[in-house]
């Protein structure tokens, strides 16, 4: 029985009961980014407060928190890693936004569209510089590694993402190696700096890593997914954008495999125009081939391996809250 079997069979997760683990921790975290705002720009202050209080689940840092409580340790520089965590991942979507020319985040207009591209990569790029004055505090060689390695290596995926762009000739492997860097690194820099601020052991670091890095990948794959089944509202961006952006997802990777030939023409064609004027056609081609089964199952392989990886972790409500977070990456709507 699959990650997603088990949930349908189940009660549905409640996300605000794995946040209650970590409410105090989360409001420190959350009082440290006000703080961390603050400038005497006025501008930065308009943008960064708009994107980083324009909802979102604070998923990276809630993992840094769980992972540090279920191994007994969360200190200050938990709470300062967090806080990292969380702007170096905002940065992140200032930049996708422009790069992308999306204008819906979250269900709002993007920053990208109200105050325009360069405002949007300039207080990015003050968020980056930001995240890396925050981390010199910890006083820590080891946490410096890990945070200058994980943005190097987004930024690797984000320019194999743009090589990728247009392209139907993508392959499965190719995209696979975009969402490790581009998206998995971070949920995996955020277990992996909990397990060493709490004096881990390397074997309980790595396994803590890979869980990140598995969870990542469930939790894009399921975003591919879900730009084919969810609505606008609930997914909180137009439908369709990354067909609209050229992307070759995983879903359209496999059906261009598995369709007839005129169909799988159709998405060729789509992919390389970057338009989502074919996205009905495409939809339906999606569809009939089964490919967000596929891409679903692929998400359900990697939250089951995100789950074994907790085997380093004694039983623990911390312990358990992470095993649910896996289910949710899988059986999320938005």
């Amino acid at each position: 029985m699959t990650v997603q079997d088990k949930d349908n069979a189940s009660e549905s997760i409640d996300f605000d009961v794995i946040k209650n683990l970590t409410i105090t921790e989360a409001k420190a975290v959350d009082q440290l980014i006000i703080k961390e705002l603050s400038s005497d720009v006025l501008l930065i202050n308009q943008i960064g407060h708009y994107i980083i209080g324009n909802g979102g689940k604070r998923l990276r840092p809630m993992l840094l928190l769980l992972v540090a409580k279920a191994l007994g340790k969360a200190t200050d520089n938990h709470l300062i890693l967090a806080a990292v965590i969380e702007f170096i991942h905002t940065a992140t979507l200032l930049h996708d936004d422009v790069v992308d020319e999306s204008d819906l985040r979250r269900g709002q207009e993007s920053a990208n569209a109200v105050w325009g591209n360069a405002a949007s990569v300039l207080v990015g790029d003050y968020l980056y510089s930001s995240a890396f004055e925050m981390m010199v505090r910890t006083d820590n060689m080891r946490v410096m590694e890990i945070l200058s390695k994980t943005t190097t290596a987004i930024a690797e995926g984000e320019v194999l993402q743009l090589l990728n762009c247009n392209n139907p000739d993508t392959t499965e492997e190719k995209y696979l190696e975009v969402i490790a860097r581009k998206t998995a690194i971070l949920f995996s820099a955020a277990t992996r700096l909990g397990a060493v601020l709490a004096d881990a052991d390397k074997t309980t670091e790595e396994a803590l890593a890979e869980y990140g890095q598995q969870l990542g990948i469930a939790f894009q794959l399921i975003d591919d997914a879900l730009d084919y089944k969810s609505t606008a509202e609930d997914l909180g961006k137009n439908l369709g954008d990354d067909l609209a952006e050229g992307k070759p997802t995983l879903p359209l990777i496999y059906a261009i495999a598995h369709a007839s030939e005129s169909d799988a023409n159709i998405i060729i064609e789509a992919i390389k125009q970057g338009s989502r004027d074919a996205f009905s056609e495409v939809y339906e081609i999606v569809l009939s081939t089964k490919a967000i089964e596929y891409t679903e199952k692929c998400a359900d392989e990697a939250a089951e391996k995100a789950i074994a990886a907790l085997d380093c972790l004694d039983e623990s409500e911390y312990k358990n809250a992470l095993v649910t977070l896996a289910k949710f990456s899988v059986q999320r709507d938005y």
